[in-house]
Order: structure tokens, then sequence, then C-alpha cells
């Protein structure tokens, strides 16, 4: 009898504790997370969405918003992101997970440098790292500012657009300050691309 007391004593603390973690951990910690995030970053815990100049949702700033036809070519009117293993697919992130002496990714450096060469009317020796590799997610949308200022005399001519204003463009979304503390300074493509838009009023 006292065994089956003690057994139930045990289960009821069990349920209990049960009961107990569940509001807390499964109700009250995800909502305050919530209100913090909605209170404190709101934009970032939101998805980082930004709006085009119309003020309807266009893209998260945090994905590389990429045209691009069935053989990866980029569409040659917008500043163009880093490679992808992922085809900037939005539903999968990943990197090739070829190794710096793999045969494939040498040729596919080789051959983006080549590309990037003719696409921007330069030499591939001026050619930046960022602009023939791919990020780690696929889906980075940063570029350096040379692989930006690189692009910018192709972007003016193809929207009708001074390579000044546009170039002003390019240094608007570059970081700077403490965001660029902790690495070079970045331009971000899906920001810079829509407010390219918005000067060429394409929206």
């Amino acid at each position: 009898m006292n065994v089956f007391l003690g057994y139930l004593r045990q289960t009821g603390t069990a349920v209990r504790f049960l009961l107990l973690a569940t509001v807390v951990l499964g109700l009250l910690y995800p909502l305050a997370i919530f209100a913090v995030g909605q209170a404190v970053v709101p934009f970032q815990a939101n998805g980082s969405v930004v709006k085009d100049s119309s003020g309807q949702p266009a893209a998260s700033a945090l994905i590389a918003q990429v045209s691009a036809d069935d053989a990866g070519v980029q569409d040659p009117r917008w500043f163009h992101a880093r490679p992808s293993a992922v085809g900037w697919d939005p539903a999968s992130s990943s990197a090739s997970n070829l190794g710096p002496n793999d045969a494939k990714l040498l040729d596919a450096v080789a051959s983006n440098r080549a590309a990037v060469a003719k696409a921007e009317g330069v030499r591939e020796a001026d050619v930046p790292a960022d602009a023939v590799t791919a990020s780690g997610s696929g889906l980075d949308p940063h570029i350096s500012h040379s692989y930006a200022d690189l692009q910018v005399a192709r972007v003016a001519s193809a929207h009708g657009l001074s390579p000044d204003v546009v170039q002003s463009l390019v240094d608007k979304h570059t970081t700077t300050g403490l965001e660029a503390f902790w690495g070079q300074p970045s331009v971000n493509v899906t920001l810079l691309n829509l407010d390219v838009a918005a000067a060429s009023n394409l929206d």
C-alpha cells in the first residue's frame, strides 16, 4: 500500500512539473521572447522585410534576390550577387562543399572570373574574389565594395542613369562604422537593386 501511495505521489509530482514546464517553456517563454523582439528589434524579428517605393513588401534584406536564367546567368541590368551553389533558391541554403584544391571548384572559379571580366569589360586580374566564389549559405546578399564598383558602369548604362547616381547608391548601401567593424565594408545587393529600380521608376 505504501509503495502504491508513493508511486501516486511521484506521478502527481511529475504531472505537476510537466504542466508547469509546459506553461513556462511552451507558452510564457516564447511569448516573452516574441514581445522583446517586437519591442527591441522589430525589423529583424519580422524577417528583415524591406518595401519598394510603393510601400509593398519586396524582399528580405537577409537574402539575395537574384534574377537569373536557367544557366544561372544573372540579369545584366542589375547588380549581381555572389555565385550560389543552390541557384539562390531561398528554400535551400548550402555551400558546394568542394575543397580549395578540388578541380571542379578551380574550374568554376576560372569560368566565373572569365565571365565577370567579360560582362564588366575589365581584366580578369581585376575581378574580386567574392565575384567568383560562393558564400557558405548560397544566399548571402552582400558583396565587396570593389565588386559593386566594378558593376556601376554596366548597371548605369542598362537603366539610363548617370554613373555618379548609381555610385552614390552603392555608397549609400555600403556598411560603415560598427556594421563593418568585424569585417570589411560590404554592399547589400538586395537593397541596392531596390534603390536602382526606384531611381529608374521600375517599381
